[in-house]
């Protein structure tokens, strides 16, 4: 591959498509604490002045879907100034309920109409489709446990770092919508340099350009990147660009539409893997967009930190209303430590791992999750948080399984 640039990007909280992913999971976590057998596909868009959730829904539990866009919007810190405001904007709502010959194929899959008596064959995947789950070891010199793609895992710590530096106040310009974005130079598979850092924040009105670039330079960048990674070693980017269309006032909402789901390489590895192209909130485990590529990830991280492989890329697919998967493929992209054929052989007969929904539900006890955090700042690579598709806990089996 040679020496070649690789760019990842993430967004913060306050990105308008963000918003919308966040009021999404909002809304999931309330039904799920009170029905953890009902069916959520909630949808959210933002525009100025307003706010449309829609979708599907199918519970038992009274959820005040606008009380919770607003006080969600009001977390992240949508107030009167930011010309996007929790307490005035109108929230339109339009639910309804699960087609019912989605919900017959979840609740009786093909497997058990065809006699089989397995309650994990129980339910049906509620949709088909292809996910993806990727790992890799090039980060977990700088951030161990991660196995991140290192231009993406720095884009969500700088995204996160905004919106740290907002909260508690110590950047009094910023507002809430910004972007981050990270270039890193490779040699190979291995990263060498940290080339650019791109910044765009929203800010108040009047602030002055050099001393939002500096400050944001000083208490953002520099805070984040790992010195050893800079060309001069000292935590500043060969090049640094900071809102490079000059202001950055109007944002959010009143600025530009906000829909859930539009962020999905920014929720998974940046680019550097491929993507099915289902997204992830608003969505019950009962949608194998969102739980099969947690558990692809849950698997891909387990083989890599086993030793399998210093890349893995693993592919499942599915039928809906079936529960088995129609298929599962491995890509080592060339860094493999045991035959590909070994490791495809083990996720298919091993007895370790079982692709079912059910059986994916209960292994990730993904009905207990809280969805909210995940839904800024990437689903994948969280250290910050016990998720439990990130936990290492089959490491010793796989490597007694494989030899390793």
């Amino acid at each position: 591959m040679g020496e070649h640039l690789f760019t990842s990007e993430s967004v913060t909280e306050g990105h308008p498509d963000k918003i919308c992913d966040r009021i999404a999971d909002a809304i999931l976590d309330d039904i799920l604490e009170n029905d953890s057998q009902a069916r959520v596909a909630c949808e959210v868009m933002a525009n100025t002045g307003m706010l449309l959730v829609f979708g599907e829904i199918t519970t038992a539990h009274y959820c005040d879907l606008a009380g919770l866009a607003r006080r969600t919007l009001r977390r992240i810190g949508y107030s009167d100034h930011c010309g996007f405001s929790a307490e005035t904007c109108a929230v339109l709502v339009s639910i309804d309920e699960q087609s019912p010959d989605i919900a017959a194929g979840v609740g009786e899959s093909l497997e058990v109409r065809e006699g089989s008596a397995d309650p994990l064959d129980g339910r049906g995947a509620g949709d088909q489709g292809i996910m993806f789950g990727y790992a890799c070891t090039e980060s977990e010199v700088l951030a161990a446990g991660s196995f991140m793609p290192l231009p993406i895992m720095l884009a969500h710590t700088l995204a996160r770092r905004l919106a740290e530096v907002r909260h508690s106040h110590a950047l009094e310009f910023l507002k809430p919508d910004g972007k981050t974005q990270v270039t890193v130079r490779y040699d190979g598979l291995a990263p060498q340099l940290i080339e650019t850092v791109l910044i765009s924040a929203q800010h108040v009105e009047g602030a002055q350009y050099a001393t939002m670039r500096e400050a944001v330079l000083e208490h953002v960048v520099r805070s984040v990147l790992p010195a050893q990674l800079t060309p001069a070693g000292d935590g500043l980017p060969g090049q640094f660009l900071f809102n490079p269309a000059g202001l950055f006032v109007k944002g959010g909402p009143e600025a530009d539409s906000g829909l859930t789901g539009r962020k999905i390489i920014v929720d998974t590895y940046g680019g550097s893997a491929r993507h099915g192209g289902g997204s992830f909130s608003g969505k019950d485990p009962t949608k194998v967009d969102r739980s099969a590529s947690y558990y692809a990830r849950y698997i891909a991280k387990n083989l890599v930190a086993a030793g399998a492989a210093e890349r893995l890329e693993l592919q499942v697919s599915y039928a809906i209303g079936r529960a088995r998967p129609l298929g599962i493929a491995v890509d080592c992209q060339g860094t493999a430590l045991v035959d590909e054929g070994r490791i495809l052989s083990l996720l298919e007969h091993g007895g370790l791992f079982d692709f079912r929904p059910a059986a994916i539900i209960e292994r990730l006890g993904l009905l207990d999750v809280r969805y909210e955090p995940v839904a800024a700042y990437g689903h994948f690579g969280r250290t910050d948080l016990d998720l439990p598709w990130e936990r290492l806990d089959l490491v010793d089996a796989i490597r007694q399984e494989l030899k390793l």
